[in-house]
């Protein structure tokens, strides 16, 4: 059994809304205005370039500054610090811990990561949290040009690890990014609430693994 893991608001803190509403109070008034405000910025196909690697984090900053009439310095300081400030989850990375674990008595058992990161803030996540050796591998979409819910980011992980699509377990929070996993066959678990990643795990898994 393989499980691929999204790192995204699966196991690490990722809440943008939130993010814009700090840097940008004096701009936003509710939520409802941050999320709004935050999906121009990391919903655009400018945000998508960065993270395959086609854009780099100042032509993405100028880019997302003068198409929003926004301060460059505040996108600055919005998206240069991302990758150093994004903190894990503990209970899902216990939870990656337990898997790990059950690795050990159990041969059968990959654990690897799918997750749609610029470079620069893949090498930063790499240095600063040391569970990512867990991982039997993973990809970095920043790392190789391409990146969810593009079939070939799948497929090319597959191909590196040789993993069978039935046998294939894929958690995200983004429906699209599962939606096309489960199109090559993988097992798609989509995870509406990071919190619940346990309990998701669990229920399809638990049984098979011990959980």
């Amino acid at each position: 059994m393989n499980i691929v893991f999204d790192f995204g608001a699966v196991l690490f803190d990722w809440r943008p809304a939130d993010r814009v509403a700090e840097r940008f109070s004096g701009l936003v008034s509710n939520a409802e205005q941050a999320q709004s405000l935050a999906q121009s910025i990391f919903g655009h196909a400018d945000w998508h370039a960065f993270d395959c690697g086609h854009l780099l984090l100042e032509q993405v900053v100028e880019r997302t500054a003068v198409r929003l009439a926004l301060a460059r310095d505040q996108v600055q300081r919005l998206l240069a610090p991302i990758g150093e400030e994004l903190q894990p989850i503990e209970d899902n990375v216990a939870m990656l811990h337990r898997l790990a674990q059950l690795r050990e008595k159990n041969a059968g058992l990959r654990l690897f990561f799918l997750s749609n990161m610029p470079e620069p803030f893949a090498r930063s996540i790499e240095t600063g949290h040391g569970f990512l050796k867990l991982f039997d591998g993973g990809i970095f979409s920043g790392d190789v040009k391409l990146g969810k819910p593009d079939p070939a980011i799948y497929r090319l992980l597959g191909h590196r690890h040789g993993l069978r699509a039935e046998e294939t377990w894929f958690v995200d929070d983004h429906p699209v990014n599962v939606q096309a996993a489960c199109a090559l066959g993988w097992q798609g678990l989509h995870l509406r609430q990071p919190q619940h990643l346990p309990a998701l795990l669990r229920q399809a898994l638990g049984q098979q693994l011990a959980l």
